[in-house]
């Protein structure tokens, strides 16, 4: 009579092992399959920095950009005209889209994130305020797809680096973050030009922003705190603004003693800032502060933007410091004159972009911008903006 019980077990070992084959083809299967998914990327604001970022991405993705009006000038893009208040031609637009890149307006962002989760489409933004990345996050705990909030340059890349070095410390003590988006030739009082969006300067610098201090996790005032700093050879000052650390403040509570962000400004601006919206009370006036603001101090063609990391602490028994620094400054790409607060933020979020496309990061939930390595963020096509040019 056969062995019937040796038959038995051969065929559940072929099993198993044809299972174990499956598994990891089917691992592979999804990776690739991630690289091949996202194809199709709408960028949503086409001003300042969002034609950049279309720009960059449509090297590798069919990018179409969304915007008020079509554009004036020739753009390696299709372009859609529309105005995004419109929930009918929102959802209408985001149809048949892998990804979508908000570059709108702070104010703006959370209903593009809330249609891109109820359609399942990774969705990125270059947001500083707290409240709209809190409620991504809350839509993320169900996501489909990625929600990836705060990816430009602050809150964004500085937090990357932030984390890169903190990253080589046994025990750490203290985390100083420091950037500064700035004119390269300052004139008058303010020292200042709107190289980006106003309404995103004035909201970071009314709105409470979050730290460590003592070893406790609170909120302080922004335009606070004011500190000399000196970057080869030049005098700035730096101050509390909010929403520059990200979610960092969660990451590292009872990790860290200090930890806090500052925006560095040409010395006497941040007295001016408080001088305008408490002493002439328009706090309460965001529109007519933006107003005032961008018509006094249009943008100028030769910025610098500085960021500044500092990380304290034990490696072993040894207290240490280790630093970051560089001045970046306006770049030109495929022939045109890009500024530096432009482009750094751009590339920032396009390669967020591409790290969720080739499988790096996560392929859903919520992306924390101090989860990404900062090796991995280099390897990126435009990651290498930063690793390359200083």
């Amino acid at each position: 009579m056969p062995d019937l019980s040796y038959k038995n077990d051969m065929q559940l070992l072929k099993t198993a092992i044809s299972f174990s084959i499956f598994q990891n083809s089917f691992k592979n299967f999804n990776k690739n399959h991630l690289k091949l998914y996202m194809q199709k990327v709408l960028v949503i604001g086409l001003g300042k920095v969002g034609s950049l970022v279309a720009t960059l991405l449509s090297k590798r993705f069919q990018v179409t950009g969304v915007d008020k009006a079509q554009p004036t000038v020739q753009l390696p893009f299709n372009v859609v005209a529309g105005d995004v208040n419109d929930g009918a031609f929102l959802d209408k637009v985001l149809a048949g889209f892998d990804a979508v890149v908000s570059c709108m307006p702070y104010n703006l962002n959370l209903p593009i994130a809330q249609r891109a989760h109820k359609a399942g489409i990774h969705y990125f933004d270059l947001t500083e305020d707290v409240p709209t990345t809190a409620a991504i996050r809350e839509m993320a705990k169900d996501s489909r797809s990625v929600l990836a909030p705060q990816c430009g340059l602050a809150p964004g890349f500085i937090g990357i680096v932030g984390m890169d070095l903190a990253k080589r410390f046994t025990k750490i003590r203290d985390i100083e973050l420091r950037v500064g988006a700035l004119p390269r030739y300052p004139n008058g009082q303010m020292g200042y030009s709107f190289t980006w969006s106003p309404a995103g300067v004035v909201n970071e610098y009314l709105n409470d922003a979050e730290v460590i201090h003592n070893g406790v996790r609170k909120m302080v005032p922004s335009l606070e705190g004011i500190e000399m700093i000196n970057i080869e050879g030049q005098e700035f000052e730096a101050f509390s603004t909010s929403g520059g650390l990200a979610t960092m403040c969660e990451t590292l509570e009872g990790k860290v003693d200090t930890l806090n962000y500052k925006t560095i400004r040409y010395p006497g601006h941040c007295n001016l800032m408080r001088f305008v919206l408490y002493e002439l009370c328009l706090k309460d006036k965001r529109a007519l502060v933006e107003e005032i603001l961008t018509e006094a101090k249009p943008p100028v063609q030769q910025d610098v933007v500085y960021v500044y990391a500092v990380v304290e602490g034990w490696k072993g028994s040894h207290l240490e410091r280790e630093e970051f620094y560089q001045a970046y400054h306006p770049i030109q790409i495929d022939g045109q004159h890009w500024r530096a607060i432009s482009w750094t933020t751009a590339a920032s979020i396009a390669s967020v972009v591409e790290m969720v496309a080739d499988g790096v990061l996560p392929g859903s939930g919520f992306v924390r911008q101090e989860d990404i390595a900062l090796d991995d963020f280099f390897k990126t096509m435009n990651g290498q903006f930063f690793k390359n040019i200083g």
